[in-house]
C-alpha cells in the first residue's frame, strides 16, 4: 500500500528544521529548570497560546501601568507584577510545547517574536507617558531594540543558530533590571551626576540605548564577516 504524498504545507513543515538557542545568560541554567518544573506541573487547561496572550496582555498591562504612574506612582508596583507575567507567559510558552511534545517551530517562533515586537513598543510608548523620561529617550530605547531584534531574526535565519543571549544578558536580566529600576523610581524619580540632576531613567534609557547600539554595531560587524567566510567568492 503506497503512502500518500503531503500536502505542499505539511512537507515544508516536515523539511523544516528549527535553530538551535543558544542561551549563555547568568540566569540560563536556573531559569531553565525552573521552567521545567512548572510546565511538568502545569494543568492541562494551560496551554502555550495562552500563555503567549498572557505575556503580550502583561507587557501591554506594564505600558499602561507606566502611564498612570504619571499621577499615581503606586501604579510601579503593577508594572513589576506585570513585568513578572510577562516572564512567565513569555518563557513558558515554549517549554510547556516542548515538554508536551506540541512543538510547532515555525508558528511558534513567528508568534512570540511578533508579539516582542508589538510588546515592547506598548511598553516604551507607556514609560515615554509616564513622565519618569523624555520621549526622545524611550524612543531612542524603542529604536534601538527594533534594530537589534531584526538582526537577531535575521541572523537565526542565514547563521541557523538563534541567540538568545548576548554574553550574560538576555531577556530575563533586562527584565530583572527593569523591577530594580522600578523600585528605585519609587524611592525618587531622579539621578544625580557629576553634581547634575537628571530624570533617573533618563539615565538608565540611555545607558540602554548606547549598549545596544553598540551590541548592534559589534553582532552585524561579526555575522557579516562569518558569512562572508562561509560564502567565498570563486
Amino acid at each position: 500500500m503506497s503512502t500518500p504524498a503531503l500536502s505542499a504545507p505539511h512537507a515544508r513543515a516536515a523539511a523544516f528544521v528549527p535553530a538551535p538557542r543558544v542561551h549563555r545568560a547568568l540566569t540560563a541554567s536556573l531559569e531553565r529548570r525552573a521552567l521545567v518544573w512548572l510546565a511538568e506541573r502545569a494543568p492541562r487547561w494551560v496551554t502555550s497560546d495562552g500563555l503567549t496572550a498572557l505575556g503580550l496582555a502583561a507587557q501591554v498591562a506594564a505600558g499602561v501601568g507606566y502611564a498612570c504612574a504619571r499621577q499615581h506612582r503606586w501604579a510601579l508596583t503593577l508594572v513589576n507584577v506585570c513585568v513578572v507575567l510577562n516572564w512567565l507567559g513569555d518563557s513558558l510558552d515554549g517549554t510547556l510545547a516542548r515538554v508536551r511534545a506540541q512543538q510547532r517551530p515555525r508558528y511558534g517562533y513567528y508568534v512570540d517574536h511578533v508579539v516582542d515586537v508589538l510588546g515592547a513598543t506598548a511598553l516604551m510608548c507607556g514609560l515615554g507617558c509616564s513622565g519618569a523620561v523624555h520621549w526622545p529617550v524611550a524612543l531612542a530605547m524603542l529604536i534601538a531594540f527594533l534594530l537589534l531584534s531584526a538582526e537577531s531574526y535575521l541572523a537565526t535565519y542565514t547563521l541557523g543558530r538563534f541567540e538568545l543571549s548576548q554574553g550574560p544578558f538576555g531577556p530575563t536580566e533586562i527584565r530583572l533590571l527593569l523591577i530594580t529600576g522600578n523600585f528605585a523610581l519609587l524611592r525618587s524619580p531622579y539621578a544625580h551626576v557629576w553634581g547634575h540632576r537628571m530624570l533617573l531613567f533618563d539615565l538608565g534609557g540611555v545607558i540602554a540605548a548606547v549598549c545596544m547600539a553598540g551590541m548592534l554595531t559589534v553582532l552585524t560587524m561579526r555575522h557579516t564577516a562569518e558569512l562572508y567566510r562561509a560564502e567565498p567568492l570563486p
